[in-house]
């Protein structure tokens, strides 16, 4: 298959994904989710979010057809959209209007496992095949049989297992009766058939384990490459830490905090960043941005982190300790000064947050601004033009680190240098 054959193919897939992502949307609008929440995949806004993954897919398929992480992006989000239409139609045939579909329950049980492809492509092929669609080295080739092999088993045979069709899908409201294709010769092997869904994280851990040695052997723009990948998976890993977090402080402890609901929506919502992610490392577009995102991405993590432990430990420490003392139940001034104390704090928390992280983290960043600083500092006393050359070719050297500095003077008004300019100071490094 030609190059030009395989884009266009490319774009076939994503036009079948799209009018799949319309069949879903329709079926949520029907069945009432107009605006859908981030967190229900019945709804319009599950849809909506995954279908940038077959969005970055054509655009890497149809450029570099020959390397499969696009063709693995497309896959995904077909399989996603797909689950999606599923979901809804179930919806509207048990919830909204039972008895009007075809067998729902059959439709119930042919796509009970079609969450394996969906969750396993994603933590399997996209990350042991990123970022050149090869694996790190032939050692590896076993972890992806035993993926693939995983992967294929569980997708094929799970549908005939015999199991209620409340269990195939635990989070539809379906009846509890029995599976229609389950196979009773397979009850004895059920037990051992779900423990067997245990080896598909296991591949997922495999796989993470070859990104990580991937990047430890990684230089140059392989190295930025995973680095967009890894910042991408921490900003969605540390976000459901945070909405974990959240329900924990609200359901186990019965703080209510200010951003609950906010967190609720937005942490589904950076799903999305992976695709993204992939796409601008395959692409290799602003490709060298990646330093400056994971420097602010750190800062404010941490920042943020500060503030919302001085916040709980306001509100529930300092006010726990205030209601016990006065018995009022009302710690809105507690509320207040918590608040205004982390508006204070916000700036030269920053500032010193930002200054740790140039100094543990970007080392050299940091001795190059200041070497400029001192630089800048000696120049308002340097009068001699050797010595000055001599500190600029020094801390151009060190902030730099070109492979060879030249000063040159251009002719003054006085006519003190010759006509073209005259090179005072030239060093190879």
């Amino acid at each position: 298959m030609t190059d030009r054959i395989a884009a266009r193919l490319a774009w076939v897939m994503f036009a079948v994904v799209s009018v799949t992502l319309v069949g879903a949307l329709g079926l949520a609008i029907i069945n009432g989710s107009v605006l859908g929440s981030t967190q229900d995949t019945s709804g319009v806004g599950g849809p909506v979010l995954f279908f940038t993954f077959p969005a970055v897919g054509v655009l890497v398929a149809s450029r570099l057809p020959r390397n499969p992480i696009g063709w693995i992006l497309l896959g995904i989000g077909l399989v996603w959209e797909t689950y999606f239409v599923i979901e809804n139609y179930i919806q509207y045939a048990f919830v909204h209007h039972p008895g009007s579909l075809w067998r729902p329950d059959l439709v119930v049980a042919l796509t009970s496992s079609l969450w394996v492809p969906a969750v396993g492509l994603m933590g399997t092929f996209l990350i042991l095949l990123f970022p050149d669609g090869r694996l790190p080295s032939p050692r590896w080739r076993p972890l992806a049989w035993a993926s693939g092999i995983t992967l294929v088993a569980q997708f094929l045979v799970t549908p005939f297992i015999p199991r209620s069709l409340r269990v195939i899908s635990s989070n539809l409201d379906v009846p509890r009766s029995a599976n229609p294709l389950g196979i009773e010769a397979l009850d004895p092997i059920v037990g051992a058939w779900n423990l067997s869904v245990g080896l598909i994280p296991l591949c997922i851990l495999g796989c993470a384990a070859s990104l990580v040695l991937r990047f430890r052997r990684s230089q140059g723009a392989e190295r930025l490459q995973l680095k967009w990948m890894a910042a991408a998976a921490a900003t969605v890993a540390m976000g459901y830490l945070v909405l974990m977090a959240t329900g924990f402080l609200t359901q186990v402890i019965g703080l209510t905090l200010p951003w609950t609901a906010v967190v609720q929506e937005v942490v589904p919502s950076l799903f999305p960043l992976i695709p993204v992610a992939v796409g601008i490392a395959v692409l290799k577009h602003r490709l060298y941005d990646i330093d400056v995102i994971i420097n602010r991405a750190l800062v404010y993590v941490l920042l943020t982190t500060l503030l919302v432990v001085v916040y709980v430990g306001g509100v529930v420490g300092v006010g726990g300790a205030v209601r016990e003392f006065t018995g009022d139940a009302d710690n809105s001034l507690i509320i207040a000064a918590t608040t205004l104390v982390i508006a204070g704090l916000f700036r030269p928390a920053r500032t010193r947050i930002q200054s740790f992280i140039d100094r543990r983290f970007y080392r050299h960043k940091y001795d190059a601004a200041r070497t400029v600083e001192s630089f800048s500092a000696r120049l308002r006393d340097e009068i001699d033009l050797d010595s000055l050359c001599e500190e600029l070719v020094h801390t151009v050297s060190y902030t730099m680190q070109p492979t060879q500095v030249s000063i040159w003077l251009r002719r003054s008004s006085y006519g003190t240098v010759p006509s073209g300019g005259e090179r005072l100071k030239s060093n190879q490094l």
